[in-house]
């Protein structure tokens, strides 16, 4: 099983697919919410995109389905080149697939020893060993800070730092083991889990390509279209809340002379959606999930 895909019903909801329009699917993955796209479609269009090679041993056989191995920064160019814009709606499933974790050689899951790797395209230059034997110790904290959200992050810089001055730090067990006395008892599990989501966030460069995904959305979206995006934690969450609210990452509002509120997104869901009971019991990797639905509108 490659995953189960997150609040499928929901996103194909919030999408309000017209069955001959064309539909942006930019995290293909396992191809779950895009098949559940292509049910809904007759003479309409898929445009898939996914940087995982592994994504594309999931496609369906489908004439309607267009599906393009490559990071989703580059959204607009292939939908000019495929002569797809303007499109009717966009769907965004961030985060990584339970292929990618269960894979044990790719990195991702802290259960596994395996190379420190990371890279969701595996074509692409940075990897996590680089970043942790070749960043300065002022680069390490600024990432464990930002992306990890660790209040140790200095400290954590450091450690790393020293241990990586008698030999490279190669592997994810010898990481793992070099931090292990600065995790907090019983709560060892969610500090790994934030200093490698740290390192993923940087090595694939996520929050940057996330909002170039987004700005790319107002010139891709026909009025009327939908923007369709599950988040798994805070940090891809807010960008995407306050970009749906406001037309930008900080959420500053901008009226014109009437006081209105001049944006190129209404949000069609004021408070994120979350997963139901009996999905979560199926699924916990929707337990972090939020989904939030926007429409675009005609102002700029």
């Amino acid at each position: 099983m490659y995953h189960n895909p997150v609040m499928v019903k929901e996103c194909i909801e919030g999408l309000a697919i017209n069955p001959d329009g064309i539909y942006v699917d930019v995290t293909f993955g396992g191809g779950g919410h895009s098949r559940a796209i292509l049910e809904k479609l007759t003479t309409g269009r898929l445009i898939a995109f996914d940087q995982d090679a592994d994504a594309l041993s999931n496609a369906p056989d489908d004439e309607r389905l267009i599906l393009i191995n490559q990071n989703f920064r580059y959204m607009v160019n292939f939908l000019r080149l495929y002569k797809a814009i303007p499109v009717d709606g966009i769907l965004a499933d961030l985060g990584i697939s339970s292929h990618q974790i269960d894979e044990a050689g790719r990195g991702f899951s802290t259960r596994f020893d395996a190379e420190l790797d990371l890279r969701m395209d595996r074509k692409s230059g940075l990897t996590a060993r680089q970043v942790v034997n070749q960043y300065t110790p002022e680069d390490l904290t600024r990432i464990f800070r930002q992306y990890g959200e660790l209040p140790n992050a200095y400290n954590i810089a450091m450690k790393i730092a020293d241990a990586r001055g008698a030999a490279e730090i190669g592997t994810t067990a010898g990481l793992k083991e070099i931090l292990q006395p600065m995790a907090e008892r019983g709560r060892e599990n969610k500090f790994f889990a934030k200093v490698f989501q740290a390192l993923r966030i940087e090595v694939n460069a996520e929050l940057d390509v996330l909002k170039e995904m987004l700005n790319q959305t107002t010139k891709a979206l026909k009025p009327g279209g939908r923007l369709v995006v599950l988040t798994y934690h805070s940090l891809e969450d807010r960008p995407v809340k306050n970009f749906m609210k406001t037309g930008n990452f900080e959420g500053i509002e901008q009226k014109d002379f009437f006081g209105n509120l001049i944006a190129p997104f209404r949000p069609v869901t004021r408070k994120p959606r979350v997963a139901g009971a009996d999905e979560l019991e199926q699924n916990p990797r929707a337990r972090s999930a939020k989904l939030r639905v926007a429409e675009r509108s005609g102002d700029e």
